[in-house]
């Protein structure tokens, strides 16, 4: 019953995806790929990978995913797998600043086991375009269980 109930939310929130009308030229999916600064360790730092996939949403809203695989360099080992919902807080042209919501699973790598947490977190940043398909993004973000991150993304929108 849980499981249907899941995704039944999930096609009511999705549903209405794939109903726009493309605009010419407007260019809806973008994908990206960048490197953190986070908290994915029990003492000191990690480093991190990310790689995200967001599809823009009428008006200044996307929905997407995120993975973030993360390295302390002393035997530990984070990936965050994760849905996210994004916000544009003063554009609707899918620029400029943002604040985004993410929920998901932490998944840590340490001494041959692997131990599953969830992971909810906030983060804000701006998407700075670099001609019509580039981007960059500097953000920031803050959450649990890793406590927070710092990083870049370069990507392009399709």
């Amino acid at each position: 019953m849980k499981r249907l109930f899941i995704l039944c939310l999930l096609l009511c929130l999705t549903g209405g995806l794939f109903a726009q009308e493309a605009e010419a030229g407007r260019k809806k999916i973008a994908v990206g790929v960048g490197a953190e600064f986070n908290m994915n360790s029990r003492e000191n730092f990690a480093a991190g990978l990310v790689l995200g996939f967001l599809f823009d949403l009428p008006s200044s809203f996307a929905v997407g995913v995120n993975a973030v695989y993360s390295n302390n360099f002393s035997g530990i080992q984070v990936i965050e797998p994760s849905a996210l919902f994004r916000w544009y807080i003063l554009s609707e042209n899918h620029t400029g600043l943002f604040l985004q919501a993410d929920v998901g699973a932490y998944l840590i790598f340490e001494d041959g086991e692997i131990e599953p947490l969830f992971m909810g977190g906030l983060c804000g940043g701006v998407r700075l375009p670099v001609g019509d398909k580039i981007f960059v993004e500097p953000y920031g973000r803050v959450g649990y269980p890793f406590v927070f991150g710092v990083g870049a993304l370069v990507g392009a929108k399709f």
